[in-house]
């Protein structure tokens, strides 16, 4: 049995001081340790994107991020973009655009948006479809993520 690390980490703004095994993934960490599970375990193999979570403040593949690999990192989950009562702007537009339908994708693909819109005031429909690329949609052509993902940076520059 792996001997834990000690690791210092930020979660959704809320600090943390534990032992990780080495060998537990990001994804696997967050959804069983901290109970958010919002974050989704697809293919494992950092191919589908539904694990995204932004990594001070960078779109990352939870799935192939070991879990001591966050000390001295903060990390935001889906569970962490929302202001307490307001949902993120991102997150609205999702639903207001109806780009989502089974869901799956969906925190994977509101986080690697604002990761892009982090860096991108005003991003332009080939910047949307690049920062999505790495998340994989089985039940859409993308065109609704994509308008909402416009959408919400148009808002945002309100």
């Amino acid at each position: 049995m792996a001997r834990e690390i000690p690791i210092k980490f930020v979660v959704n703004g809320r600090e943390y001081e534990m032992a990780v095994s080495p060998n537990v993934t990001l994804v696997d960490f967050i959804r069983n340790e901290l109970g958010l599970t919002g974050s989704k375990k697809g293919c494992g193999q950092g191919e589908c994107g539904s694990c995204t979570v932004l990594m001070d403040g960078e779109a990352v593949n939870a799935c192939l991020i070991l879990a001591p690999q966050i000390h001295g990192k903060s990390v935001t989950t889906i569970e962490g973009l929302a202001n307490r009562d307001e949902e993120h702007p991102l997150q609205t537009s999702f639903v207001e655009h109806s780009a989502s339908q089974c869901g799956f994708c969906t925190p994977g693909m509101i986080l690697s948006a604002k990761a892009l819109l982090n860096t991108t005031t005003e991003p332009n429909e080939l910047e949307v479809r690049r920062a999505i690329s790495g998340n994989l949609c089985r039940c859409s052509g993308y065109k609704k993520i994509t308008e909402a993902i416009l959408a919400a940076a148009a808002q945002e520059q309100r």
